[in-house]
């Protein structure tokens, strides 16, 4: 029997019972199409992620407290005004052109009667041309504001749409940590950038920030823009030198700080979402697996049914060999089958999904297709055919057609 033969014999096999056949692929048809939401998702986030870092531009080297071991640059007692001046001076760090300081927290923010729950961040005034923050309306904060410690802030998009709805919020007062401030200015709607959520954000004079939010001198991170991408490993190694020096740090001490390139964040990053995204996918394979018992159990079942039929088969001059070819043929071609479909409905939801996520969550996801997702779909919904369909197809391939004839 050719292989064309033994194709369209399995084609046949599975056709008479199109019901059971679809219920046997539903177990694939879920395990790819989650394989599928899971990689499109995770390469959606993973980009985005990347352009926002990449958004701060390739000179950015980030100075935070070794000590925080990830999540939002918390202010701790390891940065300080003297760091702050000391890598400002030229003698230490030549090479950078600006050196930002910034804290960080998260707060009730409130109007009259109405709450926000968003990020208050204390910045300096260069933070407006450094990250293109001008005001849509109203002033951003300046240098007299920093020095003062003036109780003024910006608000973001999202926070004057939830504390002003159809108010002009310049002049206003809000509250945070039961401190008041006055509203200066509103920024024009951003989106996430650099990983910061802009929107969702109000800007305080750092000195204010440490003043009345952190009450004590400390700083969340430090960004430091550097002249030239050739002088980035230097500028690395004077910024070390430089906090080691005014931490008092031993030669036999580690660092109670860390200095990260912004090549080195991203890679991070990156790093994290692939391990987050092959931690999904192999929860997403176990229903790959079931569904391959599910497909064993029933090819069991046809084998039973169609015992009669190998019979006959035999009794004609059917081989084991074309046999055991037609049944495993059949897995393969139901587990070949629910892949296609799988990838199928598993890109399209993915591609919903990002529309989804576009409109309601702000952010600028776009749809990535995974191609290796697919190729890995293929191959995997395949073998899973191939192994499970083995022991149906041997058993039937065993049957003597004596036997087999007399069963009724």
């Amino acid at each position: 029997m050719t292989l064309s033969d033994s194709i369209h014999s399995a084609y046949k096999g599975l056709t008479t019972s199109k019901g059971r056949s679809l219920l046997t692929i539903l177990g694939i048809v879920i395990g790819i199409m989650s394989i599928m939401i899971v990689m499109s998702l995770g390469a959606g986030a993973q980009k985005l992620i990347l352009d926002q870092v990449d958004s701060l531009g390739s000179k950015i080297i980030f100075v935070s407290d070794s000590r925080q071991a990830g999540g939002p640059p918390q202010p701790t007692d390891s940065l300080d005004d003297r760091d702050l001046t000391e890598l400002r001076k030229k003698t230490n760090v030549p090479n950078a052109r600006l050196v930002l300081a910034s804290a960080f927290n998260s707060q009730r923010i409130t109007y009259g009667s109405e709450v926000f729950d968003g990020a208050v961040q204390g910045i300096t005034s260069e933070w407006e041309r450094a990250f293109s923050l001008t005001p849509a309306f109203g002033d951003f904060i300046s240098d007299d504001d920093v020095r003062g410690a003036a109780k003024v802030a910006v608000i973001g998009h999202t926070v004057r749409n939830e504390l002003f709805p159809g108010e002009d919020p310049i002049g206003q007062i809000i509250k945070v940590k039961n401190a008041s401030f006055r509203v200066i200015g509103v920024l024009p709607e951003k989106g996430a950038l650099a990983l910061f959520g802009y929107d969702q954000s109000v800007f305080l004079p750092i000195s204010t920030f440490q003043n009345t939010i952190l009450n004590k001198k400390y700083y969340g991170n430090f960004l430091i823009e550097v002249d030239d991408e050739m002088n980035i490993n230097g500028t690395v190694e004077d910024i070390k030198r430089t906090l080691r020096f005014t931490h008092n740090i031993q030669p036999e001490e580690d660092d109670d700080f860390e200095v990260r390139p912004q090549a080195d964040l991203a890679d991070r990053l990156s790093t994290i979402t692939t391990g987050f995204s092959l931690f999904l996918i192999a929860v997403a394979a176990i229903s790959l697996v079931v569904g391959g018992v599910g497909i064993m159990n029933i090819m069991l079942v046809s084998v039973s049914e169609r015992t009669r039929e190998i019979g006959l088969r035999k009794a004609v001059g059917a081989t084991n060999k074309d046999i055991l070819m037609q049944f495993l043929i059949e897995a393969i071609m139901l587990t070949g089958v629910g892949g296609i479909i799988g990838i199928l409905f598993g890109g399209g939801v993915a591609y919903t999904l990002a529309i989804l996520i576009r409109k309601f969550a702000g952010l600028a996801w776009s749809f990535e297709f995974p191609v290796m997702g697919m190729v890995i779909g293929l191959i995997v919904a395949v073998s899973i055919g191939l192994v499970f369909g083995i022991y149906p197809a041997r058993k039937a391939a065993q049957k003597s057609p004596t036997e087999a004839l007399r069963y009724e």
